[in-house]
């Protein structure tokens, strides 16, 4: 892949400070393509190039992605599916929209990426999301249509029952599809791209590795011959094929994409939020994963590869899922660093300092409804009961000394009303 300088951002924010951050101005460079690729439940300890985990999965074109560019260390999201996908098609918190758990609707009110996009670009841009969008009630009259996305096909509800046989969404009906689900996101975001006569911004959802464990085409994994799961059966190898068939599959869409475009395209992988359960492995437990708001629930791999990342390696930015939407809308070539709760962070793809001071997120799952908040280095976990948790997490990155148990230290005092403080400003 070449890569290119797209633009050049000044970014002068900081939470609680008076000053706008400097609008990013865009070279002359021809507007690049966008690729958004989400993963569904899918952890540091399940993705190479991360400490976590001992038993990770062959992802030769993930690595590539990740070894060509860049890969943020702490992007957070939130708990589950739903929030972190809302927060990013809106560039807005969960309590601001409604959706802070897995099925909550978004309001047919909030302005999407993809509208925010062509608006700002007077149309020169063809959006299209094709996979899971889990952002509408069973039967509701929003769709992803409605949201102002060109082109939808993909799985409206959270999950499948079987990876060989789903419900397809596409123009409005649905169609009962007996191909591997990923295979056909895949066949679906190669005909769609190579049917565009402009720059396009294409979000890949897929609803892999999400349970339930089943065994992809051998062709696509390493695991060897798995047999059909029941319950009993070690999950670990059928979630990691899964992972690996979904990497098989991206190395399909890229490789099915022209040279030409493809050198023109940016290219985005994360994962929506951490590794389930079932599948967790040391540091983390089954209680400190998805559904929490622990590190293993909220902080997930991003790597960002292509056309205008100059730079490689790694980078320790202080990120949050929302923080996608102005970053995307400014590589398309708008002039906006900040949008709602978003903050770009496309400057960093060339070099510069990251905006943000503090990350934020949440949960509310009916039982539990909680925050968290982190300077990078203190971390406030807060719940609506009053329950506190307060980590260190230079020192205890996996959050196994809750501070606020013992004598707090002075400089843990002062960072928990610092962070008490950030965070009623967030929320208020």
């Amino acid at each position: 892949m070449k890569y290119f300088t797209i633009l050049l951002f000044a970014l002068a924010f900081t939470l609680g400070c008076n000053d706008e951050p400097e609008a990013p101005t865009p070279t002359a460079t021809a507007q690049p393509n966008i690729l958004l690729i989400l993963a569904d439940d899918m952890g540091k300890d399940a993705t190479s190039g991360f400490t976590e985990g001992n038993t990770k999965p062959g992802t030769p074109n993930l690595d590539r992605l990740r070894t060509e560019g860049l890969t943020f260390n702490r992007l957070w999201v939130n708990p589950t599916c739903s929030p972190t996908r809302a927060s990013i098609l809106t560039g807005r918190y969960g309590y601001r929209t409604g959706v802070k758990w897995a099925g909550d609707p978004l309001p047919i009110t909030e302005k999407s990426l993809h509208q925010y996009i062509k608006d700002g670009t007077d149309g020169a841009y063809a959006t299209a999301l094709i996979g899971k969008w889990h952002l509408s009630e069973e039967g509701a009259v929003a769709t992803p249509e409605s949201f102002g996305i060109d082109y939808y096909a993909g799985l409206a509800r959270g999950a499948v029952q079987n990876y060989y046989q789903w419900q397809l969404t596409e123009d409005g009906s649905g169609s009962l599809q007996t191909e591997y689900i990923t295979q056909v996101f895949t066949d679906l975001s190669i005909d769609w791209v190579n049917s565009q006569s402009k720059p396009w911004f294409l979000w890949l959802a897929y609803n892999a590795p999400h349970t339930p464990f089943h065994t992809p085409p051998a062709a696509m994994h390493t695991q060897g011959a798995l047999p059909d799961y029941a319950d009993g059966l070690d999950p670990t190898p059928y979630y990691m094929a899964a992972i690996e068939a979904m990497d098989f599959q991206i190395g399909r869409l890229l490789e099915g994409i022209p040279t030409e475009v493809l050198d023109n395209t940016l290219i985005i992988f994360l994962a929506d939020n951490g590794t389930p359960a079932q599948v967790a492995q040391a540091p983390y437990s089954g209680s400190t994963v998805k559904g929490s708001l622990y590190q293993g629930g909220v902080n997930v791999p991003m790597f960002v590869s292509g056309k205008g990342v100059t730079r490689q390696g790694e980078d320790n930015s202080l990120l949050c899922s929302t923080d996608l939407f102005s970053t995307i809308a400014n590589l398309t070539g708008i002039n906006e660093a900040v949008y709602q709760d978003s903050y770009s962070f496309a400057n960093l793809l060339t070099g510069g300092q990251g905006s943000r001071t503090f990350q934020y997120a949440e949960m509310d799952n009916g039982t539990t409804n909680a925050w968290a908040i982190s300077n990078g280095k203190y971390k406030l976990i807060t719940g609506a009961d009053g329950n506190e948790e307060l980590y260190q997490l230079e020192q205890d990155p996996y959050e196994n000394n809750n501070l606020l148990l013992g004598v707090l230290p002075a400089e843990a005092a002062e960072a928990k009303s610092v962070l008490e403080a950030a965070l009623s400003a967030i929320r208020n």
